[in-house]
């Protein structure tokens, strides 16, 4: 095994790093009241990745069953209980529980509980995610044909 092929060629480094500070408000306020924090976004590293905190409340619903054809999707969970299915099952995930899909892979995460829970999740590579979680509940209202292109456009397949 070996390291990918260098991309930067320079001799001395150079300030690029991007703070976020626990404090900041979060990105997008959804209907039945989850957060979506952009932690790091396909702007922001370049489309290496997409990392992204989620607070949901108690009892949402999160996302059906669907898989990506061009992006893995991993979920960390940082306190309360979610729901992950990983194409096979649905399995309790508790503070520290980790979840990998590989592209392609069936998973579906949702909140089944009186509590909130809150998680990390990744995207590899970084896929412009921003949109879809910023207009999803819109289309859906929309349904039918405008519904499907707009997940078919964000790489969400669902079944």
């Amino acid at each position: 095994m070996s390291y990918p092929e260098p991309r930067y060629l320079g001799e001395n480094g150079e300030i690029s790093a991007v703070f976020r500070g626990a404090g900041t408000p979060p990105d997008i306020v959804s209907p039945g009241g989850t957060e979506t924090h952009y932690l790091a976004s396909h702007a922001s590293t370049g489309g290496e990745f997409g990392l992204y905190k989620v607070d949901m409340g108690p009892r949402a619903p999160g996302a059906r069953t669907h898989f990506h054809r061009s992006i893995s999707e991993s979920f960390y969970v940082l306190s309360g209980e979610v729901q992950l299915y990983d194409g096979d099952r649905w399995i309790t995930g508790r503070q520290g529980d980790f979840l990998y899909v590989p592209v392609g892979g069936l998973h579906a995460f949702k909140n089944d509980t009186d509590d909130p829970v809150s998680m990390l999740m990744l995207f590899s590579p970084g896929a412009p995610r921003e949109e879809y979680f910023e207009r999803v509940a819109e289309f859906a209202q929309r349904g039918g044909e405008e519904l499907r292109e707009f997940q078919v456009r964000h790489d969400s397949f669902f079944v």
